[in-house]
């Protein structure tokens, strides 16, 4: 009988789930105040990381900026105390788990409690397997993957203590379906994924419903870092690399919804659902018909004048 009613209470919560979904397709979702909240971005000095920052910077949040590269990262945050509000900068290698516990602890003495955390920061080797340094392997797993293991570890417990807080993982549509010749890349994005999901389930789970989060997986971003890369001619037209505003701007809006998910641009929850729901061949087929088989090919070309100690940096 308990299970009876139990499959009664998930079916009412599987329609309502789908109808809401659909509503919010068609009606502007209300966006959430994050005025005077504090957002740490990772990866901060590079293209996307400095557009989230103005974006958040104009949504009044004060800012907490981590990147590598400290030039880069104090230009960001020149940019961003223009727009008037708080910024405070550090110099973060998120490779090294040691160095991330000691830059939050900074950060909660000096600034105070993070409420939304904004994981943006990324690499790719830009090698093929055999030819990629084993070094070069684990540094793209450490900062695309296991710095969110770290990152979050960081911060969460003082979401969870408030129950309030806003955890974004900007992962990648090669984390949904991958693409030849950056198994780093993808095997990154993947776990990226598959951390953000499991997460979102543990604080479902625990009934933090005040702790929300965003995944974001955008198509390949115009930002340089897969600079060369190409699908088949004919359909350029159709699928052209995302503008990197562009890409901020429909993150940000997923972001104040509280959207759980969202593909960029739509298009992408179609090889997304395919993978899913087809043969291995007939993806294969379809992968192949597309040009995903050589896609990458030109970008590993012109790898050595794109990389910075071995790696391209993430947006």
């Amino acid at each position: 009988m308990i299970l009876i009613v139990d499959l009664l209470l998930m079916l009412i919560d599987f329609t309502y789930s789908i109808l809401s979904a659909v509503i919010q397709t068609f009606l502007r979702p209300r966006l959430k105040c994050i005025e005077g909240e504090l957002c740490l971005i990772t990866g901060s000095g590079g293209a996307l990381g400095r557009l989230f920052a103005l974006e958040f910077a104009k949504e009044g949040a004060q800012l907490v900026l981590w990147d590598c590269n400290t030039a880069a990262n104090e230009q960001t945050a020149k940019l961003a105390r223009e727009l008037g509000v708080q910024v405070h900068t550090y110099t973060v290698d998120l490779s090294k788990r040691q160095s991330i516990y000691e830059t939050a602890d900074k950060v909660r003495a000096a600034v105070g409690d993070v409420s939304i955390l904004v994981n943006n920061a990324g690499v790719v080797a830009g090698r093929r397997l055999l030819d990629c340094p084993d070094e070069l392997l684990e540094r793209t797993l450490l900062v695309n993957c296991h710095a969110l293991f770290w990152m979050t570890k960081a911060f969460l417990p003082r979401m969870k203590a408030r129950n309030h807080g806003h955890i974004v993982t900007i992962a990648s549509a090669l984390g949904l379906f991958s693409t030849a010749c950056v198994e780093d890349y993808c095997a990154s994005k993947f776990g990226a994924v598959g951390f953000h999901e499991s997460l979102t389930h543990d604080l479902l789970a625990e009934n933090l419903d005040g702790i929300k989060t965003t995944l974001v997986c955008p198509y390949i971003v115009d930002t340089g870092m897969f600079a060369g890369c190409q699908i088949r001619k004919e359909l350029r037209t159709l699928i052209p690399p995302l503008e990197p505003l562009y890409t901020v701007q429909q993150s940000m809006k997923a972001i104040l919804a509280e959207q759980q998910m969202i593909c960029i641009p739509r298009l992408m929850y179609i090889p997304f659902l395919a993978r899913a729901l087809l043969p291995w061949d007939a993806n294969v087929a379809t992968y192949r018909f597309m040009g995903g088989d050589r896609c990458m090919l030109p970008f590993i070309k012109n790898v050595e004048t794109k990389t910075t100690n071995g790696h391209i940096k993430s947006c």
